[in-house]
Order: C-alpha cells, then sequence, then structure tokens
C-alpha cells in the first residue's frame, strides 16, 4: 500500500487594521473639520463618508473575520455601515431623493440612532480594553462624540453638545492616524516604533 503525503497549507493574511483606523481617521478629519467651523457644508464629506469610513471599514471587518477576531470584524463593520448611513443621511437631506423625502426626514430619528451606537460603542470600549490602550482611548473619545451627537440633535444643549462632539471627532482622527502609523511601522520594521500600550489586565484572572 503506498503512503500519501498530504499537505497543509495556510493562508496568511495581512493585519488590515491600519486600513480601517486610516479610513477612520480621514473621514472623522474631514467630518470633524465642519462641526468645528472649519469648513461648511457636507457635500464634499460624502466621498470620505462612502469610500473612507464606509467601505476601506468593511473591507477591514472582511478581512479581520479571517484573523478569527470577532472584536475588529464587529468594530469595523459596524463603524463602516455606520458611514453609509451617514452619507444616505446627508443625501436624503440635501434632496438628492427628492424634495417630498427630505421634508419628511425627522432629525430627531438620527438622534435616536446616535444613541443606539452610543450603547454599542460603551460596551466595545469595555471590550477594546483586552486591545491596547491607543484602541481603548479612541472608543472613549466615540463614546463622547455620540454623547454628544445624540444630545445635540435632539436639541438638548445643542451648542455644549455639539462643540463636545466636534472635539471628540478630531482627537479620534488624530489618534486613529497614530494606531494605523503603529501598525504599519511595527509590522514593517518588526520592532516597536510607535508604541500603543498594553491591553488593561484588569479581567484577567
Amino acid at each position: 500500500m503506498s503512503k500519501q503525503n498530504t499537505q497543509q497549507v495556510k493562508i496568511v493574511t495581512a493585519d488590515p487594521s491600519a486600513l480601517g483606523l486610516f479610513g477612520l481617521a480621514m473621514v472623522t478629519l474631514v467630518a470633524s473639520s465642519q462641526k468645528l467651523g472649519l469648513t461648511e457644508g457636507t457635500s464634499l464629506i460624502l466621498p470620505w463618508a462612502f469610500f473612507l469610513g464606509g467601505l476601506a471599514q468593511l473591507f477591514a471587518s472582511v478581512l479581520d473575520s479571517k484573523h478569527n477576531n470577532t472584536f475588529g470584524t464587529t468594530a469595523f463593520g459596524a463603524f463602516g455601515l455606520f458611514w453609509f448611513g451617514v452619507g444616505m443621511t446627508w443625501l436624503i437631506q440635501l434632496g438628492a431623493f427628492g424634495e417630498e423625502l427630505a421634508a419628511n426626514a425627522d432629525p430627531k430619528q438620527l438622534g435616536v440612532a446616535f444613541i443606539g451606537y452610543l450603547i454599542f460603542s460603551v460596551f466595545m470600549t469595555v471590550g477594546a480594553m483586552a486591545t491596547h490602550k491607543v484602541l481603548f482611548f479612541i472608543f472613549v473619545f466615540i463614546d463622547f462624540l455620540f454623547i454628544g451627537l445624540s444630545l445635540s440633535t435632539l436639541g438638548i444643549m445643542p451648542e455644549t453638545t455639539h462643540m463636545i462632539a466636534a472635539i471628540a471627532e478630531l482627537l479620534i482622527a488624530l489618534l486613529s492616524f497614530y494606531g494605523s502609523a503603529a501598525v504599519v511601522l511595527n509590522n514593517q520594521f518588526g520592532k516597536v516604533i510607535l508604541p500603543v500600550g498594553k491591553p488593561f489586565a484588569i479581567f484577567k484572572s
């Protein structure tokens, strides 16, 4: 009887978090410029919302699933879809789908959606404690972003809460740029070029 040799092929995929974080960084940087009053309107935020906030993060989500990374898959997937939702909302408000649809838009429903994402980001912040400190603080500022967006959209201290959202979004962008650079450079050179901080040990047995 002849022996058959079998070979196992391991498919290795690159760490997609660099792309996902870069997508998050770009869209929040552009969006925060509008909230801070540095730019005006939402029309030219739309391309970055759809392609960087949306597609880039969804692509990272799919690749993270191949790493069996539930946290990364869920985070990038949920926030990628968030930016598609926001982009679609802006298109409706701008009248891209007709005046009747724009006239029936109730901003409070968007506020409710922001509350839903606040709930999501809070438990993801807890999960981020097991990753590294840069990602954890990105989620902390995402929490503040959704607090500000929820309250301002619902008309609760709109000026103050809008500014909270604007500052939080800018900080998300800056930390996400750093996190993306850390993934690329640390992997490229095989050593720590940009430290990201160790996970919190609070839940370890």
